[in-house]
């Protein structure tokens, strides 16, 4: 209905309201309160982008921000910020200008002949060399203020007007944080080193004119003939020229390159394939055209050309044809010329350098030191104004500014540091998620801030173990309880036909002219079954033999070794199907296939075209000639919507791929066409010709290979069952109930995607979903976002392409009505739109995202989130290794966020507030200090007490506040609702922080005070009074804040207390030995300890009692 309406009234009414649409348009986000003129109000306020191009409908508001003035307050505002950065990107761009990539003309053996200077074929993954190493850690730490700050005031030691202490207090915390650093990221270079020069090292068989040498990976170049061996990896790109198995193919495992297990058939050209000797390679004069380098891994156009030869040999060169770097030959041995080096090869230009992840946490305590660095300043400045500003002002201000330094702790670094490495350490070795790794140590606390969560569907949500489910012949139906019947038919179908001593019988029989004669049903099953035994990529695998390739004696095809490979699990459930029933695969090579009947016979077939599947057609097809009759048959197999049109006329198709659908299966329509030796003569050499196409030849062998599709006779419909992952229904209901919302992002089509969404239970069954409908311009877009807004809680499914249309125009209305969804499905989505959903995430609600995939295709959206986990999978390692953190099962992430992502939260919240504590406390008592003592600029505790004050006396019972938990895990299991809070950040929010100052101001007071009070006779009894009673308040401030007790924090408490007791004896500098063992100094700390603390018990015990918090309540 939407497609019906005209946009000239569309335009008309824009016209007409344009000063209507000005004046509403900044109260675009409050129209939610009045839904009868939300219906009617257009998304776009302005008709500017109607009128113009739609190339220009991107830059239009940028435009107008463009157009506005810019003078002397712009740019005193900030306007020499965007100045200054455009200048420093156009010096980096001038800098890393790269050079343009072109197609190529290589020569087989001859890299000499080539015109340009390619890249050398040398992995380089380290961060630094030997002369930006030093200037690129100190940067990397200094960008931060924390450290930034602490430089200064160590540095400001060096003056001696300004020098308040020793200068070992303020450099040895600095120089051990920032040793720490450089010995970590020294090892971390070492060994990325040391890995680089063992691949580049590796040593290659090179074939030359005077025969064979040993060449170093790093030393390859373009137009070199390179022998690689079995199990041996592919060190560039190269084009695959000869191999040692006799059908003129092999197998490669891709599982480093795009994340897939299944191994890949690469076929060798067919004119250096069939010369008699490897020497002979140099006898021809022969080259390849290869296209410019580019991104897409499983797409290649080139041509090879052999020049000595009457008339000259052209073959089209295809993905077939390739050996990308990084792959692993799995058979034989092969011979290829390479095109592409270094940083030009399909692996190095896929790779997206992960960036440096931020926790929420570290950039809310950035900001408060920021803010304790304010209120330092105003402190030093209230200190010096009451003192009038006599005197040398400006030294003293900075001299106070020094002596309030301890407000921001330098200790704060590395306690939090070494927190997050100790829940890393228990997140590996909890027993209920075995098999987890944490990859990144520096954002565990994020895991308890999540909002979305953005999940990849097959491997992740599913198995990617595909079972047969179902066989539709459009009147019959058999599923697994019938499979019995089917098995029954083919065993008396092929019976019959041996019988008669002919095994075609059966297959002319099945072949009768005239679609309009009714066939029985055991001759359409017989069809049908033969269809999917014939209509794949599948190869048999013998591990007995360890060759792809099999003899042709019968022992070896009744191996029961044998196991399938193919790029899609779907083939291989089919072709396993159609083993269960009694036609079995037992040979494939380049140009045969072999298939065993129940009886024992081989059916053999020479295939003569085989049509790959791609994204775009989505269907695949094989062209076979039957050697005992010569029939030649053209068979297809591929998804409904793009079969529907090609087969002839039925009356259940769609509707029996719907029913399956509803059941969660994966459907393949199955369909044959017969053609004569004339007619397939006719279309070989036209796709001959298209295939040697330079320009456009995608296109032009599409519309060949289209003349063919059609009116072929649909012979049955294919349900195979993707199973759920284990416990994934419970775990999905654990995570909504947690507040999270979850969006699935899969590359299936849109019925399956819809499916898997119901049986998981990510869309409840009683819950409506609107499916986004295909749009493909601006109006269209337009008319679909205003009738999915209509819609109130639903579920959303749309498509990659509807997608890109939706956010090329309406992005941030879009992002808007996506996000109120309960749940949002993605289907048909590359990997690069996967992670532009991430990162659309972030910037439109600045909430966390965390993402989770299997495979190589969800490495991007991984490193875009804010949190991203990694399944080890059937589709190999490269997820996991990308992500921040690696689980084994999906069920695990219930228990990754809801106990240790909050436990990570708020143990760093509790540490990183009672680390500035620490520091605040003890600034606070300087002031009062300095204001009694004429506001001198004079240090209250000098040299080592400081030290130890930060170190041995506090720093284990405050470091042992990250073994403290509010809830037990079972607990925060039960009641997944107690997650919502996290992400408030109540924990950690200027609220708690305030508290704690004034918790600090108070303390500070009453110790300082309480001791110049107290004191009798001599100054250094002040000192050994607020020193002692400060280290008895901070151990039981600890003990206030737990709450949950573990034995090694009371072990901390009173090993710190025992440290400090034993080190009064050597402290004779600073403390009175005599006086610190006499009654009076007992009395008067316990005394202060008791006026600093008991008031905050008291008020906690009242706060427990009358205002308890959500999981106290819960615990008690």
């Amino acid at each position: 209905m939407a497609d019906g309406i005209p946009l000239d009234s569309i335009r008309k009414s824009l016209r007409r309201n344009h000063y209507y649409y000005h004046s509403v348009r900044h109260s675009r986000l409050s129209v939610d309160d009045e839904p009868s003129s939300l219906d009617e109000m257009p998304l776009m306020m302005s008709d500017e982008a109607f009128e113009n191009d739609e190339n220009d409908y991107q830059t239009l508001p940028r435009a107008r921000v463009n157009h506005r003035r810019r003078g002397l307050g712009w740019f005193l505002l900030g306007g020499w910020k965007v100045l200054w950065s455009s200048c420093c990107d156009c010096l980096v761009r001038m800098c890393r200008r790269k050079k343009e990539l072109k197609a190529r003309t290589v020569w087989l053996g001859h890299p000499e002949k080539c015109e340009e200077k390619f890249p050398k074929n040398s992995i380089h993954n380290q961060k630094y060399n030997i002369f930006t190493f030093v200037p690129g850690v100190l940067y990397q730490q200094f960008k931060f203020f924390l450290n930034l700050y602490f430089l200064v005031v160590a540095c400001s030691q060096f003056v001696p007007s300004l020098k308040i202490g020793y200068l070992y207090t303020y450099w040895a915390p600095l120089g051990f944080v920032l040793a720490v650093t450089m010995v970590r990221e020294a090892v971390d270079e070492v060994r990325r080193h040391r890995r680089d020069q063992e691949m580049n090292s590796q040593l290659y068989t090179k074939l030359t004119l005077r025969g064979k040498i040993q060449v170093k990976s790093s030393d390859i170049q373009v137009g070199d003939l390179i022998i690689v061996e079995k199990n041996q990896r592919i060190p560039a790109d190269m084009i695959f020229m000869r191999t040692s198995e006799k059908n003129g193919a092999c197998f490669i495992r891709t599982d480093q390159l795009d994340g897939e297990t299944d191994w890949k058939l690469k076929m060798a050209v067919g004119c250096t394939q069939r010369l008699p000797a490897v020497g002979d390679l140099f006898s021809i004069n022969a080259f390849v055209y290869a296209q410019k380098p580019q991104l897409d891994i499983h797409s290649f156009e080139g041509n090879f050309t052999r020049e000595d030869a009457d008339p000259q040999i052209h073959e089209s060169l295809s993905i077939e044809n390739t050996l990308w770097a990084s792959t692993v030959v799995a058979s034989g041995t092969v011979i290829g010329v390479v095109i592409y080096t270094g940083k030009e090869t399909r692996s190095v230009l896929n790779t997206s350098y992960a960036k440096n992840k931020v926790g929420l946490l570290d950039l809310e305590l950035n900001r408060l030191t920021k803010a304790l660095f304010f209120a330092q300043l105003v402190l030093s400045i209230v200190m010096e104004a009451v003192h009038s500003f006599v005197g040398p002002w400006l030294r003293n201000l900075f001299r106070f500014v020094v002596l309030f330094s301890y407000i921001i702790p330098i200790s704060l670094r590395v306690n939090l540091d070494m927190g997050k490495a100790a829940y890393g350490w228990m997140i590996m070795k909890d027993e209920n998620i075995p098999g987890t790794v944490v990859r990144t140590s520096t954002i565990p606390e994020e895991l308890g801030r999540l909002v979305y969560l953005l999940t990849d569907k097959t491997g992740t949500l599913t198995q990617n173990e595909m079972i047969f489910k179902r066989l539709h012949l459009g009147t019959v139906s058999y599923g697994t309880d019938t499979m019995d019947e089917i098995q029954s038919h083919i065993i008396q179908s092929y019976a019959q036909g041996s019988s008669s001593g002919d095994s075609a019988t059966a297959s002319q029989k099945s072949q009768t002219p005239g679609p309009k004669v009714r066939k029985s049903v055991s001759s359409r099953i017989h069809e049908a079954v033969k269809a999917i035994a014939l209509c794949h990529n599948v190869t048999p695998v013998y591990e007995a033999c360890g060759e792809t390739e099999t003899a042709e004696a019968e022992q070896d095809f009744t191996d029961d070794n044998r196991t399938y490979q193919a790029s899609s699990p779907d083939e291989v459930a089919l072709v396993q199907w159609t083993e269960s029933v009694g036609l079995t695969l037992v040979n494939r090579d380049l140009g045969s296939l072999q298939l065993k009947t129940p009886a024992g016979q081989i059916l053999s077939f020479n295939i003569l075209q085989i049509f790959p599947f791609t994204s775009e057609s989505k269907r695949m097809g094989i062209i076979v000639r039957e050697e005992s009759t010569g029939d030649i048959t053209f068979y297809m197999k591929g998804a409904d919507v793009a079969m529907a049109s090609i087969v002839q006329y039925n009356d259940w198709l769609e509707e029996e791929c719907g029913n399956m659908a509803r059941e969660g299966l994966r459907t393949l329509v199955v369909a044959k066409k017969s053609l004569s030796e004339e007619q397939y003569q006719d279309f070989e050499s036209r796709y001959n010709q298209a295939k040697l196409s330079i320009h456009d030849r995608t296109l032009k062998v599409a519309a060949v290979v289209e003349s063919l599709e059609r009116e072929l006779e649909l012979l049955c419909l294919t349900g195979v069952e993707d199973q759920l992952q284990t416990d994934v229904r419970p775990t999905l209901e654990l995570l909504r109930n947690a507040g999270i919302k979850i969006w699935m992002l899969t590359g299936d089509k849109l019925e399956t995607a819809t499916c898997i969404a119901k049986s998981s239970h990510l869309v409840s069954r009683n819950q409506d979903i609107h499916v986004f409908r295909p749009v493909t311009n601006r109006g269209e877009a337009h008319l679909e976002l205003n009738a999915f807004r209509r819609k109130h809680d639903c579920a959303l499914v749309i498509s990659g392409d509807s997608l890109e249309v939706c956010l090329r125009y309406y992005e941030h209305e879009f992002v808007e009505l996506a996000c109120q969804c309960p749940a949002v499905v993605c289907c048909r989505c590359s990997p690069t739109q996967k992670a532009q959903i991430v990162t659309l995430l972030q910037q439109h609600t600045a909430n966390r995202t965390c993402a989770i995939g299997d495979g190589g295709n969800d490495v991007s959206m991984i490193q875009a989130a804010d949190c991203g986990i990694g399944i080890e999978g059937k589709e190999g390692k490269q997820a996991s290794l990308a992500a921040d953190f690696s689980i084994t099962q999906f069920k695990h992430i219930g228990r990754l966020l809801m106990v240790h992502g909050r436990n990570s939260y708020k143990r760093s919240a509790a540490l990183g507030q009672f680390v500035m504590h620490r520091g605040m406390i003890i600034s606070a008592m300087q002031a009062v200090f300095s204001s009694i003592f004429y506001f001198a600029s004079v240090p209250l505790y000098q040299g080592f007490l400081m030290v130890g004050y930060a170190t041995i006396y506090t720093m284990f019972p405050v470091f042992s506040l990250v073994l403290d938990e509010d809830v037990k895990p079972e607990m925060a299991l039960l009641y997944p609702e107690l997650y919502k809070d996290l992400t408030k950040g109540r924990s950690l929010s200027f609220k708690t922080f305030l508290v704690w100052v004034l918790v600090s101001v108070y303390q500070g007071g009453i110790l300082m005070y309480g001791a110049l009070v107290l004191f009798e006779s001599e100054f250094v009894h002040v000192v050994a009074i607020s020193f002692t009673a400060l280290i008895l308040t901070e151990l039981l401030m600890v003990a206030l804040t737990v709450r949950t007790w573990h034995w090694l924090m009371v072990l901390a408490e009173f090993f710190s207390l025992g440290c400090y007791l034993a080190s009064l004896a050597f402290l004779n500098e600073y403390f009175d030995l005599n006086f610190i063992t006499t009654w009076p100094f007992l009395w008067k700390v316990s005394s202060i300890t008791l006026v600093s603390c008991l008031p905050l018990y008291i008020i906690k015990y009242l706060k427990r009692k009358f205002s308890p918090s959500s999981y106290s309540k819960l615990a008690s």
